[in-house]
């Protein structure tokens, strides 16, 4: 995650206002004129956001707080567009108009984390009233400038740069850690406070800064128009309902040997299907070993390209403008036969275990010293689960169809010190598999089971792996509890989601 450290496109521009004229000795002063561009700098904001990052160590705790800064500008009456990671975590938004010194408070009406970005409304929206609304333009062409408008760190005013389009492709999204989109790349640094900023060509948006490559001098990317318009168009109906997909692996197919062995033509065509998740999009439609020819009729390249727009992109660029319940025709060959079909898009069963989460409170339960939390990458990273098992389920998850039998893995990924947790260290980080006999398939079950009224006189935990069972007297788990969340400062003995 680059938060707080996506922003501006430091690429060099200085607007040029309009002269001003002294007025004479003795006169009132004559208002500031006015002109076209700076009409435009003025519905861009600052914003100020205090953070309360959730602790997923110790999940009962509130988390330490922090704050950063970040851009938004005015796309609709009220509606100010900004990146995800600039309000991820937010108790406080704080947005500052150019040449104001007000602090206008403002909340969050949607966010999308796997495309960083999110609409931001004030609570009083009368400031607001005759700016202008930035337009949402269409895709640039390589080469050509870009405006950027935001404010970066070292000043408090608004910056205006430029730079020049040098690259249009698809990549991974930082804020998500998991998500891949399109990106425009511009030869210039993204640096801290202008995330969330517009980038202007003409007088219309055609991106919003959000991250920058640490590895490369002068390297900056903005979110583009059709990542930005997919955003607004799903918010529509009131809520989010992210993305979809196809739900299948694929593997080019170059190798000259390779294509005779698949008697394919010695041409740059087709793609080869090396896995399908089951319960997704295309399972039933798609099998094991099809070769890709086209999507919504774009022939599919040996590197599994397309033309969209006049630039080469994955084919998955098609399914990135749908949504769930829209469908996508697919050509393909199977067994020497060429066949089409239609699917219907829907979301991957099981894919938030992949994403960072942002503004959800960890979820836990204690029992007895052993705190249990579901595997996500919070809690991955938090605890530093890498061990073989953890690695074979997270990689596993989608490709064997994991998720059907374990919507959640369960991990105990704490275990308290007290008299009858002596000597139980070696189970920490383990997944569990059962309890009394019977598999686990998420938190709330895990709940269920280790509560349940009706308590056998040991409760028995079998982990993932692991020949040795972890055998707990029932019986002493309320003493055991009260004495740790008393010296711990827990308040519950679980927190499920709300």
């Amino acid at each position: 995650m680059l938060r707080h450290f996506v922003a501006v496109m430091s690429l060099g521009l200085i607007p040029a206002f309009a002269q001003l004229a002294l007025p004479p000795e003795g006169a009132a002063p004559a208002p500031t004129p006015r002109v076209a561009s700076a009409t435009l700098f003025d519905s861009v904001f600052r914003l100020e956001v205090a953070t309360q990052t959730p602790d997923y160590r110790t999940p009962w705790n509130a988390g330490g707080f922090s704050g950063g800064n970040g851009t938004g500008f005015l796309i609709g009456p009220n509606q100010i567009l900004t990146n995800a990671h600039v309000v991820a975590n937010s108790r406080r938004i704080l947005v500052t108009m150019r040449n104001s010194s007000r602090k206008l408070p403002a909340t969050i009406s949607h966010v999308a984390h796997d495309c960083d970005l999110a609409l931001i409304s004030l609570d009083d929206p009368a400031p607001l009233e005759g700016l202008i609304h930035l337009p949402i333009g269409g895709m640039p062409e390589l080469d050509s400038e870009v405006r950027a408008i935001g404010y970066p760190v070292g000043g408090d005013r608004l910056s205006v740069t430029r730079g020049i389009v040098s690259r249009i492709d698809f990549r991974s999204y930082s804020h998500s850690r998991a998500d891949s989109h399109l990106i425009i790349q511009v030869d210039a640094a993204i640096n801290p406070g202008n995330s969330g900023g517009p980038a202007i060509q003409g007088d219309k948006v055609i991106g919003v800064a959000f991250q920058g490559l640490t590895q490369a001098d002068n390297t900056g990317y903005i979110i583009p128009t059709p990542v930005i318009k997919r955003f607004l168009t799903d918010i529509e109906d009131g809520q989010y309902d992210k993305y979809v997909d196809l739900g299948i692996a694929t593997f080019p197919i170059f190798n000259p040997a390779m294509r005779k062995a698949l008697q394919l033509p010695d041409e740059d065509r087709g793609v080869l299907v090396t896995n399908v998740i089951e319960d997704g999009p295309c399972d039933g439609f798609i099998e094991k070993d099809d070769i890709l020819l086209s999507i919504d009729g774009n022939a599919i390249d040996s590197a599994g390209n397309i033309k969209v727009d006049g630039e080469t992109l994955v084919l998955h660029e098609i399914v990135e403008r749908k949504f769930a319940g829209d469908t996508v025709k697919l050509e393909f060959i199977r067994e020497q036969q060429t066949q089409a079909t239609e699917i219907t898009l829907k979301p991957l069963p099981g894919s938030p275990i992949f994403a960072a989460q942002y503004d959800e409170r960890p979820q836990y339960v204690l029992y007895g010293g052993l705190v249990f939390q579901n595997l996500t990458l919070n809690s991955m990273s938090a605890h530093r689960l890498s061990d073989v098992t953890t690695r074979y389920l997270t990689s596993n998850y989608l490709n064997k169809a994991i998720f059907k039998e374990r919507p959640e893995i369960i991990v105990l990924t704490r275990i308290e010190s007290d008299a009858l947790t002596s000597n139980m260290g070696v189970f920490e980080g383990s997944i569990l598999n059962t309890i009394n006999g019977e598999s686990v398939r998420d938190l709330q079950h895990t709940y269920e089971l280790l509560y349940d009224v009706k308590q056998p006189e040991f409760t028995i935990l079998e982990f993932e792996n692991d020949d040795r069972p972890l055998v707990i007297p029932s019986a002493n788990i309320d003493a055991v509890n009260k004495r740790i969340m008393k010296t711990n400062n827990i308040p519950t003995t679980s927190y499920l989601g709300e």
